[in-house]
């Protein structure tokens, strides 16, 4: 099968005008979506219009809305066979919208959990006994582990070595990046969720991915994920 098949493939079904006009302009954004307002300024239909239209296509199963984290008030549609792109859902560690910070903690206590099992470990050793455990229902991908472990070898809850292919490395070829759990134990006496800035945050109520105080531009989360917004 060619890589061409594998693309998503625009709907060729009878519509009425206006539904067409805006499922065509809806279909062009791909996975970045559009807001309402530029489909009426782009398609020259009238509020009411643009409204039953959208209802209607929603209705018939040929567009979503999706939130977009830096505009949240805002009203953004996409075909249904694209899935928003990174720019608009905030990547991999936000849900619905919002930091998930349920994901993050429970990742971070499983990839303290394999390196303690494993003695010592690569990225890719972590990656396939999670992967094995079947905790999460999606897959974790390589790179979030990646920088998970990341912010725990910042918060010395365990550390990153080069492999001696010796002793307690004998598993691990000679070279090789690996972990194991910090011989100070540093960081383990705290709660999870309070080793995130965020769980300890005073202005957390305040803070939007939108907004003037925002994980965005937060030095403390950046330095505590390894995260680059």
């Amino acid at each position: 099968m060619s890589g061409t098949s594998m693309l998503p493939q625009k709907r060729k079904v009878p519509l009425p005008e206006n539904e067409k006009k805006l499922y065509d302009l809806i279909w062009s954004k791909e996975s970045l979506g559009i807001w309402t307002a530029d489909m009426k300024r782009e398609t020259g239909l009238t509020n009411t219009a643009v409204t039953k239209a959208l209802k209607s296509l929603q209705a018939k199963n040929f567009i979503k809305d999706v939130v977009n984290i830096h505009n949240k008030g805002k009203k953004f549609y996409m075909a249904v066979e694209f899935e928003p792109s990174k720019e608009i859902s905030g990547g991999s560690w936000y849900a619905n919208g919002s930091l998930d910070l349920e994901f993050i903690r429970v990742l971070r206590e499983q990839c303290r959990k394999h390196v303690a099992s494993l003695k010592s470990a690569t990225i890719e050793d972590v990656c396939q006994s999670i992967k094995d455990s079947g905790i999460f229902k999606m897959e974790c991908t390589m790179q979030q582990i990646k920088e998970i472990m990341g912010a725990m070898v910042l918060d010395k809850e365990i550390q990153e070595l080069t492999s001696s292919g010796d002793g307690e490395f004998s598993h691990i070829p000679a070279g090789r990046k690996c972990y194991r759990r910090s011989r100070a134990g540093a960081g383990s006496t705290q709660g999870y969720l309070t080793s995130v800035p965020c769980g300890v945050c005073l202005r957390i109520d305040d803070c939007s991915p939108d907004g003037i105080i925002s994980p965005r531009t937060c030095v403390y989360y950046n330095k505590w994920l390894g995260l680059d917004f």
